[in-house]
């Protein structure tokens, strides 16, 4: 899980050069709209929902009414074309809280 983890970590910092990077709880936040957890067979990206539209939460699982996320098993699952449009997609949305 710690190679998805590292993964997804430099897509983001990648993608979003000025970020603020942090860890709270023990995960990597960045600005309170994406976390990363490596959990026991899973990596969860999760994103923030606020200001989101059905069609963007629609894209998360979870049910969550603050925070949803997407699942990776395997580094495979890493797709960063897709995880990049994924991510500018859901931060795009935001008129009181841009990156």
């Amino acid at each position: 899980m710690r190679e998805i983890v590292q993964q997804l970590r430099s897509i983001i910092l990648k993608t979003f050069p000025t970020i603020k990077e942090e860890v709270k709880m023990g995960v990597p936040w960045y600005e309170g709209q994406f976390y990363l957890v490596a959990l026991r067979n899973h990596v969860n990206l999760g994103f923030s929902v606020k200001g989101l539209s059905e069609n963007q939460i629609a894209l998360l699982e979870g049910k969550g009414k603050i925070m949803r996320h997407v699942k990776f098993y395997s580094l495979e699952d890493v797709d960063e074309a897709k995880v990049v449009k994924l991510l500018k997609t859901l931060s795009e949305r935001r008129t009181d809280c841009q990156i």
